[in-house]
């Protein structure tokens, strides 16, 4: 007897097939070692058009609304379909006598194989492969500690449920819509509330009205300090006239030592902010970065809302945080010290962790990888080592001075321990650009009654 074995993707089903001895190639699978690996190509099917529940529904109508099937159905994907009949077809084999589930541990991984599933008919008992890494180790790991497939039948009924909504907000809304405005009107649950975020914004800078003002400086030429903002010259004017030349006193003297912690390992939205930012990749050029590099086993699972690692994984941390320093040439000195407690919080993985590099990633030629992965790549990296470094840490002073009945404050900042920003910085070096220096300059020493011409 064997065990079919259903993954998400063929380059994921060849990476499985590897590793379970899988080696004869075959239409649509790979077979040996008492397995069947196969895959789907997406999603395979998807929720039908209103017209196949009705014909009355191919005309967009008012009167129809609301479509909400008692039955919901689901038709599919023209282009994929050998590849569906396929699977139907394996999920049929007399000597097939259990369905391993292999698609991306997450929700939408969870819908695409169960409709498959239950496309086919198939009652065979399902085992679910529930991974974070693409590496092999992992995915052996992994089979040694198949779950029952049944504990994650909520995870299918949140993505159905998911899909439904989606489906009755985009029908009925956009039918709505374009039927009330006489026009072509596209109204989705996500890209609806996201155009509108768009739009407020937009209004918002169009009807800015800009309003000069003015700022009034002193110095003695050590360092300068600065009065609150002035809307109109002719006052600012006045402040210049009646504090130029005469003594301003250091009326208090403000010291405080500020610590930095370091920031948090990446999820996929932070991830793909900071690219956005750093390079201007889209969402989804981010997203395909990264699940290409889990296909190729050099980090972890991408689609992740975590920002921790688990318990279990902390003592890899070191050994992965040195091979990752070995490629990041930007990462000069020794080896730091890792404070991998900052990273570890089970309370905070529910699915997956933090999206990280695999120790896979030293032994691979990162010299071929198309130029967004391998700043991705860099990205995670950096993230890691900045993640478990020593807070960054500044003495910062807030001195006030006072000149002819005007107040003016200087602010100066002084670096004690550079930490997990001199790594950072060195990213932002390696990558040609530059970052806005918001660092406060540092003062001179200075006490209270301290007096000085201005």
């Amino acid at each position: 007897m064997s065990s079919l074995v259903l993954a998400e993707k063929p380059s994921v089903a060849k990476s499985i097939a590897t590793v379970l001895g899988a080696k004869t190639r075959k239409d649509g699978c790979y077979e040996g070692g008492g397995y069947v690996v196969s895959w789907c190509v997406g999603h395979l099917l998807g929720l039908a058009e209103p017209k196949t529940y009705d014909e009355r529904y191919a005309k967009w109508r008012y009167e129809d609304l609301p479509i909400i099937p008692d039955v919901w159905r689901h038709t599919a994907n023209k282009e994929t379909a050998k590849q569906l009949k396929i699977l139907c077809d394996l999920m049929k084999r007399a000597d097939v006598d259990c369905i391993i589930n292999a698609c991306d541990a997450g929700r939408e991984g969870e819908l695409i194989f169960r409709l498959v599933y239950e496309h086919a008919k198939c009652k065979k008992p399902i085992k679910r492969l529930w991974i974070s890494s693409m590496e092999e180790s992992a995915i052996a790991d992994g089979f040694r500690n198949l779950k029952d497939g049944a504990g994650y039948d909520n995870l299918y009924h949140a993505a159905l449920c998911r899909s439904q909504a989606d489906w009755a907000v985009g029908m009925n809304c956009s039918r709505l819509f374009s039927v009330l405005y006489d026009a072509s009107l596209r109204v989705g649950r996500v890209q609806t509330p996201t155009l509108a975020m768009i739009v407020e914004r937009e209004d918002k800078i169009s009807n800015f009205i800009k309003e000069p003002f003015y700022t009034v400086e002193i110095n003695n030429g050590e360092f300068t300090a600065e009065r609150e903002k002035v809307k109109d010259k002719q006052t600012a004017d006045a402040i210049v006239a009646s504090c130029n030349g005469k003594t301003a006193t250091v009326t208090d003297v403000k010291r405080q030592e500020k610590n930095e912690a370091p920031p948090k390992l990446y999820d996929l939205t932070t991830l793909q902010r900071e690219a956005n930012r750093l390079f201007g990749y889209t969402a989804a050029q981010t997203l395909n970065c990264v699940q290409n590099l889990y296909e190729q086993k050099i980090v972890t699972y991408p689609r992740t809302d975590s920002r921790y690692l688990t318990e279990d994984m902390k003592g890899g941390i070191p050994v992965l945080v040195a091979a990752v320093r070995g490629v990041l040439p930007f990462i000069g000195g020794g080896v730091p010290v890792i404070n991998t407690n900052q990273v570890i919080n089970n309370s905070k993985v529910s699915d997956h962790h933090a999206i990280i590099p695999t120790p896979t990633m030293k032994g691979a030629d990162l010299s071929a990888l198309p130029t967004a992965e391998r700043n991705i790549l860099n990205m995670i990296c950096t993230r890691l080592v900045s993640a478990v470094s020593d807070r960054h840490t500044t003495a910062e002073t807030v001195i006030t001075v006072e000149c002819d009945g005007e107040v003016f404050t200087a602010k100066g900042k002084t670096i004690i321990n550079d930490g997990w920003k001199a790594i950072e910085q060195g990213f932002i070096k390696s990558t040609g650009k530059t970052k806005k220096d918001s660092e406060k300059p540092s003062l001179p020493d200075l006490s209270q009654g301290q007096s000085f011409t201005v």
